[in-house]
């Protein structure tokens, strides 16, 4: 059974920073794309951020580029989003996923086949 534990959320001003990580147990995922989704209230999910299963190959979605930044970590089997100059239309739960046995940089949330829990981070104004 694999499990992704996202941590790191919470609340922030805007023009903060916040560091999300995702654990891996049960299984490594070192040969698995990885990604970051978020679903604002009230609205969709969206990706965020996505990364191959050798980190050689990363997709930012337009509306945080130059702010997030995905990583991860093989050796620990951890995923990062490091999330800075945040705004409040950040606002949402995030999602880490993993999926795509050696795959690319995912989009699309069916190209993926775990999930964690979600982790939620709030920006005030």
């Amino acid at each position: 059974q694999v499990q992704l534990v996202e941590s790191g959320g919470g609340l922030v001003q805007a023009g903060g920073s916040l560091r999300l990580s995702c654990a891996a147990s049960g299984r490594t995922l070192r040969q698995y794309a990885m990604g970051w989704f978020r679903q604002p209230p009230g609205k969709e999910r969206e990706v965020v951020a996505s990364v191959s299963w050798n980190g050689r190959s990363t997709y930012t979605a337009d509306s945080v580029k130059g702010r997030f930044t995905i990583s991860r970590d093989n050796a620990k089997d951890t995923l990062y989003l490091q999330m800075n100059s945040l705004k409040p239309e950040d606002t949402a739960v995030y999602y880490c996923a993993a999926g795509g046995l050696y795959g690319s940089a995912p989009r699309r949330g069916t190209e993926y086949d775990y999930w964690g829990q979600g982790t939620q981070v709030t920006v005030s104004s």
